[in-house]
């Protein structure tokens, strides 16, 4: 479980984060959504240690992580997986390589189990025959997979995810949807999701916050946000619902 607390954030005399509060549960995908600038990557950042905040507290279980000086969040950083938005892999390593990174940086495992753990997590996310693939051979799809298969490679208790869905078709958006979900209950992770795909919210959030300049605006399910009576949050989806059919409509 992670917890955040009267959290805010400044940069200068800017307020980004208003005294956010949020508790993500393990088992279950927490989404964050948010018009672009709303302050949801900010908010992601801080929770997992990238900024600092000015005020509030950020808890990992009972451990107060917002406390931790550098070598103490790092030892809890072993315990999270990322995915980015670009999926940021390493152009210059093979499909297995990548992979491999984080177990070559944070374990003693000999060559052949970090193997066999690459082999089981790319396995898992359907990448088959692929090691030796360099990621200017894959699609955005593919790379999406190995990104996933590199973020659990540690066996994670917590999983952050930036825009997992940016750049991709909206049917390989939902096989993607669907992996971090799966995986999220097989391995009983808290995992987070900054998106502000409402085809995600709606297949995927079972826990969702909703943060317009920097404030938590509204917090719910998939099964309650269409019924809020919130006019920010009705902006937002109406919106998003716009822009899907406009761009649908010119191809």
């Amino acid at each position: 479980m992670i917890r955040a607390e009267n959290i805010t954030k400044r940069f200068g005399d800017r307020e980004v984060l208003k005294d956010i509060s949020a508790t993500f549960e393990p088992g279950q995908t927490n989404l964050i959504i948010g018009k672009s600038g709303s302050g949801k990557t900010v908010f992601m950042k801080c929770l997992v240690g990238l900024l600092d905040i000015d005020e509030g507290s950020i808890w990992y279980d009972d451990v107060l992580f917002s406390k931790l000086d550098f070598r103490a969040k790092k030892e809890i950083r072993k315990d999270m997986g990322m995915l980015f938005q670009g999926s940021a892999l390493f152009d210059s390593m093979t499909v297995e390589e990548n992979v491999r990174f984080p177990l070559d940086m944070f374990t003693t495992m000999s060559y052949s189990e970090k193997l066999d753990r690459v082999n089981f997590c790319l396995h898992r996310v359907d990448i088959i025959d692929s090691n030796s693939l360099f990621p200017s051979e894959l699609s955005g799809g593919m790379k999406k997979r190995v990104a996933i298969a590199r973020a659990i490679a540690l066996k994670p208790r917590y999983l952050f995810c930036d825009e997992p869905n940016s750049g991709l078709d909206p049917k390989t958006s939902i096989v993607i949807d669907a992996l971090i979900k799966e995986i999220t209950n097989e391995l009983n992770m808290t995992t987070i999701v900054n998106t502000h795909d409402m085809n995600s919210v709606m297949e995927n959030g079972e826990k969702i916050i909703f943060i317009e300049e920097g404030e938590k605006c509204w917090e719910g399910s998939k099964n309650e946000i269409l019924k809020s009576d919130n006019k920010l949050l009705n902006e937002f989806v109406f919106a998003n619902a716009l822009a899907k059919q406009l761009k649908a409509s010119t191809k």
